[in-house]
């Protein structure tokens, strides 16, 4: 594998250069030595930081590592690139491994309804030989609905009450407070003055008042 080093501060010495190749070989015989992989060393602050970037035919490692000291830093960059080689290799071969027809994934079979066999019965009387076609046929059936002659009536279902009929006389406001409190939708009653009307309660809940002439 080729590896291409670089130190923004200060120079590799050749105990890092044998830690990286020693590291490299291993990642190589994963990913193939065709790969290309460039390591570079610097600083931040306290910290040494290596930073690894590893071109395969497939597949792109990154790996960073920090540390106190050059050696740990590229230790820990090492291990996380062969950690990415080896599970990207892994998930590689559980590809491999499925067969063929779990990997392509097909359109489930259209069920198609199979036509209704005729009935011996329904089938049309044979005329010779030419009539071998017209028995395959089915005729197709036909639902006939019957209607009543005469549409059903029915008798209207009469509740006779006389609690709907205030006995005393009533003003507007009192005659809707009698409708809450008897819990009905409809009052007749007459006002103080004599004049006859019927409260009732509509479909979307408003009181409807109706004077009687």
């Amino acid at each position: 594998m080729e590896v291409e080093f670089t130190a923004r501060q200060g120079k590799v010495s050749k105990a890092l250069r044998e830690q990286a190749e020693e590291g490299m070989n291993r990642i190589a015989r994963i990913v193939g030595k065709t790969a290309r992989a460039s390591i570079t060393f610097g600083a931040q602050r306290h910290l040494q930081i290596v930073e690894l970037t590893l071109q395969a035919r497939l597949q792109t490692i990154v790996a960073t590592g920090k540390a106190t000291t050059l050696e740990s830093a590229l230790r820990q960059a090492l291990a996380h690139a062969e950690h990415q080689a080896l599970r990207y290799r892994d998930r590689k071969l559980g590809k491999k491994r499925l067969p063929k027809e779990e990997k392509v994934m097909t359109a489930p079979p259209v069920a198609r309804p199979k036509a209704r066999a005729a009935h011996p019965d329904e089938l049309p009387p044979s005329n010779g030989g030419s009539g071998g076609a017209a028995r395959a046929a089915a005729r197709t059936s036909i639902a006939v609905h019957s209607f009543p002659p005469r549409a059903a009536v029915v008798e209207p279902h009469i509740i006779h009450s006389g609690e709907a009929i205030a006995i005393r006389p009533l003003t507007i406001e009192e005659a809707v407070k009698e409708c809450e409190f008897r819990d009905r939708d409809l009052l007749v009653f007459r006002s103080p003055i004599g004049d006859l009307y019927v409260l009732h309660r509509r479909r979307d809940g408003q009181m409807e008042l109706v004077e009687i002439p």
